[in-house]
């Protein structure tokens, strides 16, 4: 039997194990750990505790652009806070803070402190002092490597462990969770492969239930069993609305039987909890490279380009937890990047991974026509340039996908994949993540564009994995006349200006800077435009920002999608396309020489979309 068990005795419900709601974008995580560094060697204190959450506040870390949080301030603390020019003193952070009254202040410290500590970037000592750990101090360099951190960090952490009560081994628990759902998926594949099946990995309505409930490792055979019989059961039900009845009541069967209770209230706050965990558990998981995305995102796999590194990480943990005589061993054993010692990290598997990847940089080069990496002798590199090699491999890899998807965007097929995408872009999984995606992949389609960058990350499978990090434009597109930033957001009522309003131009502005060459404009795109965003950008085209005036062409999602159809029929027309014709458009839009106001100019938008393409189709 699984070891998800009540206890009734205790009166407690296990709970599903998860990663942090508090930070759902891992590339977030270094800036609490920096202002939290401002506090190092202080005593961990209900004080101290509502100082970091305080000191998170006057950063503009935690509820900068925030509706919630600017919910019952007055307008003149909303306007301190939603400029990042003004200055905002600890005094006056304290005293926002207080406005919020919170029940209890500390409580919001400990839980942004809570995910530092899981990842043992941070631990208490005896005295409960805060100590930034080895694996922090690494992520405070200029030179941090983010995956390799995230990945030392999930190999060892494990429930329970003596950094926390939240989770008993007398409870059933028992696990390395990250390394647990490495197994739970391979598995998987093994037994749906013996069927005569292709293996996929896991479904998301099947990670979402199964995986958040693995709490015992020695549970693993029997979960993949369970998800395999779950998978045909539910393929011999026909209809969209029938398969998802049947999740549901599968969902809370399950969760039923495996909690020995028929409470529904409780039945349903642990599918739930799942539900919540979910995308940032797949967000954080696939951080480490480990983890790869398939079926437009429906499905999380193994990462194919990490076989090796995968199969010899299986056989020498079974993902059991690791005993340790107290607290500050399991700190300190989590907090240094050292450990553990990796199977892989020998001269004749480093050759074996390298050339892996060289075979999949040759395939990728073969196909865009392209041969100028100089690669290496490896006999001739070290481990640790080996270690080094190989990472170089990889991002030059990353180079090689972004060349074939604006290749492949040239395609018909492509660009009317890309269509189909954005107009279902609500039914995709992390839609914000697949919509910076899709709008990337479309600007690729619409033009000759020498570079088209995205700012978010991607894994080994070219998948995005976080959305971009603040601070950066979405997407970079560099052109022979002209260059231009494009931000995208799926906000749409009033939070849309407090996120994008003022960071939209700062970011142009910026980008301006970097590249003086060339004229740089700015598309913004969002499901429609709020108008408060509208007036913003208005002041700036009209009058000026920091003193000069700008270019930021607004459209909604279904006005770029249109952008896109026209391009399918000049191309069905077998006409030429240019970024000089995409310029001509933006250049069209911002001519406001005729139009008295904001809302005047958003209405016209549409109407000089179609003159364009009545001009590009001529």
């Amino acid at each position: 039997m699984l070891a998800f068990k009540l206890l009734i005795g205790e009166v407690i419900m296990k709970k599903p194990w998860s990663i942090s709601t508090t930070v759902r974008n891992p590339e977030r995580v270094r800036d609490f750990l920096k202002v939290l560094k401002l506090m190092e060697n202080e005593e961990w204190t209900k004080e101290s505790q509502a100082k970091f959450q305080t000191l998170l506040i006057q950063n503009r870390i935690y509820g900068f652009g925030n509706l919630q949080f600017y919910s019952g301030l007055p307008k003149e603390d909303i306007k301190l806070i939603d400029n990042p020019k003004n200055k905002i003193t600890f005094n006056k952070a304290k005293e926002i803070f207080e406005k919020k009254n919170y029940k209890d202040p500390s409580m919001r410290g400990r839980q942004s402190f809570s995910l530092l500590k899981k990842l043992g970037l941070v631990y208490l000592d005896e005295e409960d002092k805060i100590i930034i750990s080895k694996s922090g101090e690494s992520f405070l360099k200029e030179d941090y490597d983010l995956t390799e951190i995230f990945f030392r960090s999930f190999l060892k952490w494990q429930l329970p462990n003596k950094a926390t009560t939240d989770f008993k081994e007398k409870d059933g628990f028992n696990i390395k969770p990250f390394v647990g759902i490495l197994h739970l998926i391979k598995k998987v594949n093994d037994k749906w492969e013996e069927k005569g099946n292709k293996p996929v990995g896991l479904h998301r309505k099947e990670f979402l239930i199964f995986a958040h409930l693995l709490v015992n490792y020695e549970d693993i055979d029997e979960m993949a069993k369970k998800i395999i019989e779950y998978r045909e059961s539910k393929s011999k039900v026909e209809g969209k609305t029938n398969k998802k009845d049947f999740d549901n009541k599968y969902h809370f069967q399950y969760v039923k039987d495996l909690l020995g209770i028929t409470d529904e209230k409780a039945i349903n706050k642990v599918i739930k909890n799942c539900k919540d965990y979910l995308d940032n558990t797949i967000r954080y998981f696939r951080v480490t490279g480990y983890v790869s995305l398939r079926g437009g995102g429906f499905y999380i796999d193994l990462e194919k380009s990490r076989e090796i590194e995968i199969s010899l990480l299986l056989e020498s943990d079974d993902a059991s937890i690791k005993n340790f005589e107290n607290k500050s061993e399991y700190d300190f054993y989590l907090g240094d990047m050292t450990l553990p010692k990796l199977p892989w990290e020998t001269k004749e598997t480093l050759n074996k991974i390298a050339n892996e990847i060289i075979k999949e940089i040759k395939t990728l080069e073969y196909g865009i026509n392209l041969n100028k990496f100089k690669f290496k002798i490896l006999e001739k590199l070290s481990i640790d340039e080996l270690d080094q090699y190989i990472e170089d491999l990889r991002n030059y890899k990353s180079l090689l996908f972004e060349q074939k998807d604006h290749t492949e965007s040239q395609g018909l097929d492509k660009l009317k994949e890309y269509i189909k995408n954005l107009k279902e872009i609500y039914e995709l999984p992390n839609r914000a993540l697949m919509l910076e995606k899709y709008i990337t992949l479309g600007l690729n389609a619409l033009n000759d564009a020498l570079r088209i960058k995205p700012n978010y990350s991607v894994g080994d499978d070219n998948e995005p994995k976080n959305t971009a990090p603040g601070g950066k434009p979405d997407i970079e597109c560099f052109y022979e006349k002209f260059n231009s930033i494009c931000e995208v957001t799926l906000l749409k009522n009033r939070s849309q200006w407090f996120n994008e309003g003022q960071p939209v131009m700062r970011h142009l502005r910026d980008f301006e800077s970097e590249n003086k060459d060339k004229p740089a404009y700015c598309l913004f795109i969002a499901p429609e435009i709020h108008r408060d965003t509208i007036n913003t950008f208005w002041q700036a085209i009209k009058y000026e920002y920091e003193g000069n005036k700008q270019k930021i062409i607004p459209l909604t999602i279904k006005q770029f999608i249109t952008l896109l159809d026209i391009l399918v029929k000049i191309k069905e027309h077998n006409k030429d396309f240019t970024h000089s014709k995409l310029s001509n458009l933006y250049n069209n839009i911002l001519d406001i020489s005729d139009v008295s106001n904001s809302s005047s100019w958003l209405n016209e938008i549409s109407e000089k979309i179609t003159s364009w393409e009545t001009e590009v189709l001529a």
